[in-house]
């Protein structure tokens, strides 16, 4: 094989996946215009020059149910998928998170020369700690997200390098305000409060009557209030049903640029636990966090879970900066306080913003973009195995 020609084999299972994987592949195509690709992908891999071995929609399933007629498939394209990489013997094979598919495949390869390098770290700050462990005797390298992950994988012997957050690419910070604005014909008068309610049906229907009757409340202080509330097209149609009767004028709109030009027009927001609170704070938008699991799963979460925090900005800093209100204290009034306090207090609204900041910078937010960190390490990891 060319030293001059790399081949690369990624796998990426589901669309987060096939977003970084598309960044990688565009960074490394960068560094090393003569790079090759293959293995599995998505759409965006694939406008990147990856020709897919099989489509990547086999692989995004979720649930028991959905999950059980699709085993013996799903067995057979990780034996399909540990036999070509045997066959091509490329140059590293790069893994991208859905872990169930890739371990299986990492595991097939462990008396392989070539170097496996795994993108996105289990969580094991979180729970169950004694996964890094065994990632450490399936992988060779680990590519993390977050700045504090490296040390529990280090400590099992894996090289691990942080290459910083997606999030930080994902334009959050690029909305335009006065364009929402002439299109939905909100005045300077007008308080913009953005509600993000989450995009999974269980997450909508269980927060929505707590965020309308916040609304209510919030109201009676703000009659100016207009409510913003950025869907996804899986409960959009649930979303426009129940905001339809809310105490404030509400409007629910679909996609990245009509969610970003309300983030750069809004005032405050009340966002449900998720990424989406990292784009807030890329957007600059003073945020409340809201969460409320059914008891067993919240009891099973408080069993599992190694950390105080659910929101990235706070773990990241230490402290409690995004005001939280989760299970028991996510209720109308809890709410509706922490949002006046946003609304009212510039000097709360200008911490939380200093704050998001200083968390996003340790995201590696301002520096070299995560697909060029990724595309760095795994060039550096395929040129020191050529040279051994």
């Amino acid at each position: 094989m060319s030293a001059k020609a790399p081949l690369v084999f990624l796998i990426a299972g589901e669309p987060s996946g096939d977003a970084l994987g598309a960044s990688l592949m565009a960074s490394l195509k960068t560094a090393r215009p003569e790079v090759r690709f293959a293995g599995v992908g998505g759409r965006a891999m694939v406008e990147e020059g990856l020709k897919s071995l099989f489509p990547m929609e086999e692989l995004s399933v979720m649930g028991l149910v959905e999950i059980l007629p699709r085993i013996p498939a799903l067995l057979g394209r990780i034996k399909e998928t540990a036999a070509e990489i045997g066959r091509l013997s490329p140059d590293a094979v790069v893994t991208i998170d859905a872990p169930d598919f890739c371990f299986r495949v990492a595991k097939r390869l462990r008396d392989s020369p070539v170097p496996i390098i795994h993108w996105v770290a289990p969580s094991v700050w979180a729970w169950r700690p004694g996964r890094a462990g065994k990632v450490a005797r399936l992988v060779d390298h680990l590519m993390t997200l977050l700045p504090f992950e490296p040390p529990y994988f280090e400590a099992e012997g894996l090289p691990t390098t942080f290459v910083g957050h997606p999030v930080v690419e994902c334009g959050a910070e690029t909305g335009d305000a006065q364009r929402f604005r002439d299109e939905w014909g909100i005045v300077d008068s007008d308080e913009v409060l953005c509600v993000l309610p989450g995009s999974r049906m269980s997450e909508v229907r269980r927060l929505l009557p707590v965020f309308r009757d916040a609304i209510g409340l919030i109201r009676t202080r703000h009659p100016n209030l207009r409510v913003v509330v950025p869907t996804v097209p899986a409960v959009a149609y649930d979303v426009r049903a129940a905001i339809a009767h809310w105490p404030a004028p509400a409007i629910a709109v679909e996609g990245k640029k009509a969610k970003f030009d309300a983030f750069a027009a809004g005032h405050a927001a009340l966002a449900a636990s998720g990424t989406v609170s990292l784009e807030l704070a890329l957007a600059r938008l003073p945020t409340v966090i809201a969460y409320k699991l059914n008891p067993v799963s919240a009891w099973l979460a408080k069993q599992l879970l190694k950390v105080r925090s659910v929101t990235l900005v706070n773990i990241l800093l230490g402290r409690n900066s995004v005001p939280e209100l989760l299970q028991s204290s996510c209720t109308p009034e809890r709410l509706a306080a922490s949002i006046h306090t946003l609304l009212e207090d510039k000097t709360a609204r200008n911490l939380q913003k200093t704050d998001a900041a200083e968390a996003l910078e340790l995201l590696g937010c301002g520096g070299p973009s995560p697909g060029m960190r990724a595309a760095e390490t795994v060039l550096h990891v395929i040129d020191t195995q050529k040279e051994n």
